[in-house]
């Protein structure tokens, strides 16, 4: 298809487009700070995840400044139940550098906007051509499934989807004079508007195409065969075993590392059981590696399941008190914290991020109050 032939396409996707409403959270937005969170908190998400939580969120961080003075603990918490928690870290890291170098807002070019923690190339081209008015290309999986199939593309790689937006952009642009900012946001949003409602990856609806006669795929009969799918493999389980351990009256946490899964998060003491073990043996050994704590379990709670994107486990959880450390936590006192361990009231839980499962199974339990008794 030539730079010719794709002015008509650009422009029946923007009549299509200026044509609808979807009720997606940041499409009235001006503001770059708000978009850009919106952006990163729809990656992964569901678009009611979003809609859902975007205004709490907004309101306990309206600002760039703000969210960099955040709290760590603070802004998880916030986050929790949204997944990935490496965007929310990100957020953070990316406003504190802008607000460290002096800037209040966000830069204006992608290749900018490229060099802060968590922005890659989709979120860049996004914030730069929906907030910016910038002709950048933003191809998420919806609109790398337009492309593909509009193109006829068999390998479509990032840099291959891109260059074809590029083109759509500037034909999308002809006519604007300098002055106008570039249509680039909005034919962004209507490929991915059409791939997620139209042109969709199983059934797509072709009749209801606003390109479709454009789309080289449809002509050629190769539309369920782009993009080419990838065989997923069946998700891998996990046991893991955890323990609620008691003292004084509080119980005991955990900070898991900021550079891991769930990085930054609070948990229960425990990992996963080995072959061969039974849970009640796996948690054992798992809060003496991690804890120099021996516990005795004083009987097993409830178990969960959940599903991550690459693994699916079970958690067993367990009462458990000390009988002996080979560190000073026995000798905590009530509000002493050593490195990323912590004892809290059974009330404090709320206050803390703690990863799906482990709030699965705090609901589970009921009120805070329970996990201060143990099942004798």
């Amino acid at each position: 298809m030539t730079d010719g032939a794709a002015q008509p396409v650009a422009a029946d996707l923007l009549t299509w487009f200026a044509s609808r409403t979807r009720d997606i959270p940041w499409r009235s937005e001006t503001d770059s700070y708000r978009i850009w969170v919106c952006e990163v908190m729809a990656q992964q998400t569901r678009i009611q995840t979003v809609r859902d939580r975007l205004p709490d969120f907004l309101s306990a961080y309206p600002t760039l400044e703000s969210l960099a003075d955040s709290n760590q603990d603070d802004l998880l918490r916030a986050w929790e139940g949204l997944g990935y928690y490496a965007r929310a870290r990100n957020l953070r890291r990316a406003a504190r550098k802008i607000v460290e170098c002096g800037g209040t807002e966000l830069p204006t070019e992608a290749a900018d906007l490229k060099l802060l923690p968590g922005i890659g190339r989709y979120t860049a081209g996004a914030v730069a051509s929906i907030a910016f008015g910038r002709p950048e290309p933003a191809v998420d999986g919806n609109a790398r499934r337009v492309l593909s199939r509009l193109f006829d593309i068999e390998r479509p790689t990032m840099a291959v989807m891109e260059d074809w937006a590029r083109m759509l952009i500037t034909q999308a642009d002809t006519g604007l004079d300098g002055d106008r900012p570039s249509r680039a946001g909005l034919l962004n949003q209507a490929l991915m508007d059409l791939g997620g409602e139209v042109c969709t990856p199983r059934s797509p609806s072709c009749e209801l195409c606003p390109i479709e006669s454009h789309c080289l795929a449809f002509e050629r009969g190769t539309v369920a065969e782009r993009p080419p799918r990838k065989q997923r493999k069946p998700l891998p389980h996990h046991d893991i075993a955890v323990a609620i351990i008691r003292q004084n009256g509080r119980l005991f946490i955990q900070r898991r590392p900021d550079d891991g899964l769930l990085g930054g998060l609070w948990e229960f003491p425990g990992g996963k059981v080995e072959p061969g073990e039974s849970p009640e043996q796996a948690v054992v050994r798992e809060v003496a590696e991690e804890t120099g704590m021996q516990i005795r379990l004083m009987g097993a709670l409830d178990s969960v399941d959940h599903a991550y994107s690459h693994f699916r486990i079970t958690l067993y959880a367990f009462h458990a008190e000390i009988e002996s450390s080979t560190t000073a936590t026995e000798t905590f006192s009530a509000d002493q914290v050593v490195g990323s361990k912590r004892w809290i009231l059974p009330e404090e839980l709320d206050v803390y991020a703690f990863p799906t499962a482990n709030r699965k199974l705090l609901v589970g339990l009921g009120s805070g109050a329970t996990l201060g008794r143990p099942a004798l």
